[in-house]
């Protein structure tokens, strides 16, 4: 077994200063917008529809509230055969909203990228990816790497089938019992995603990923809520140091044959101490004997390394859908 270094998040844990706005009259405000992805071809077809899932039936059982631990898998019924679909948004569309938890200070907020035809299919339910920003970000960062856009194009080729893509928010910058971030996503966040969009519930369509501090957040939920996720990523990682002697524990609690497919990757100019979280994970990893994907490419803890990766991110994430 590897020595166990002193490992932590390498950024200021700045105190947040904003005041908490106004109680809502009710926990949930959402708005709608709708923006147009610009794609290299101006003609190009309906995203294909060939490896989605019919909606099964929908029950009392089915629109209740979420738990927060999925019910057991259950078989999935066989794709459907590629239909012509005139969509009004080729494209998809990006929605934003917020929930109000009464023990966060603040409202979390988050987007969904719904992709194309999911207003003119529904009888399709979609697997979800989870994407987390980085510290001092907001919940546009992953938008602004081109996730969307990248997105639509895989969906338009038919390399990938259609998820929804949701980007939560967390802003306050302390470690996980202080930040109640992970826990408003665990609680609140996913079973309001699953009540109010068609996904699939089943942990094995649901994806958790992160960059910088939302790949200590991504690692963090994955193994403590592992019922939750059938996959993490983890994108320039520096585990949060109150996480550090839980690591061993969350693992060994998994059933191997349940264990979430992991990716890791880094660039090799990050900063040391990032570096050296993530190394010390990958070989904890190795010498437990738990398949992962790992890469050291060039690059540096920034924007531009990591809106490189995008589609790579992608295609791994949706590489079992």
């Amino acid at each position: 077994m590897m020595a166990l270094p002193v490992l932590g998040l390498m950024m200021g844990l700045a105190a947040c200063t904003s005041n908490s706005p106004a109680a809502l009259p009710t926990n949930l405000a959402t708005e709608t917008t709708t923006r147009t992805f610009i794609l290299t071809e101006a003609n190009l077809d309906p995203a294909p529809l060939a490896t989605l899932t019919p909606l099964p039936t929908v029950t009392s059982a089915d629109t209740a509230t979420a738990s927060p631990v999925p019910p057991t898998p259950t078989p999935i019924p066989p794709t459907i055969t590629p239909t012509a679909v005139a969509c009004s948004s080729r494209n998809g569309r990006l929605e934003t909203g917020h929930l109000a938890p009464d023990y966060l200070p603040l409202w979390l907020l988050f987007r969904v990228y719904l992709p194309p035809c999911y207003d003119e299919r529904p009888d399709l339910r979609y697997p979800v990816l989870y994407l987390l920003h980085g510290q001092s970000n907001t919940e546009d960062q992953w938008d602004r790497l081109g996730v969307p856009e990248t997105a639509v194009s895989l969906f338009d080729s038919g390399e990938l089938s259609p998820f929804i893509i949701v980007m939560p928010g967390d802003r306050v910058w302390t470690q996980p019992s202080e930040d109640k971030f992970g826990k408003a996503l665990v609680e609140e966040l996913i079973p309001w995603i699953d009540s109010h969009y068609r996904t699939l519930t089943d942990r094995q369509y649901r994806a958790i990923g992160g960059l910088s501090r939302g790949a200590a957040w991504a690692l963090h939920l994955g193994l403590s809520s592992w019922q939750l996720f059938g996959a993490i990523g983890t994108h320039s990682l520096p585990i949060f140091w109150e996480d550090v002697p839980s690591i061993n524990p969350w693992i060994d609690q998994i059933p191997l044959e349940n264990f979430p497919r992991i990716y890791m990757d880094i660039g090799d100019q990050d900063r040391p101490e990032v570096l050296k979280s993530t190394l010390w994970f990958e070989g904890l990893l190795t010498d437990k004997g738990i398949p992962h994907e790992w890469h050291l490419f060039s690059g540096e803890h920034n924007e531009a390394y990591w809106r490189s990766h995008v589609e790579q991110y992608l295609r791994w994430y949706a590489a079992r859908w």
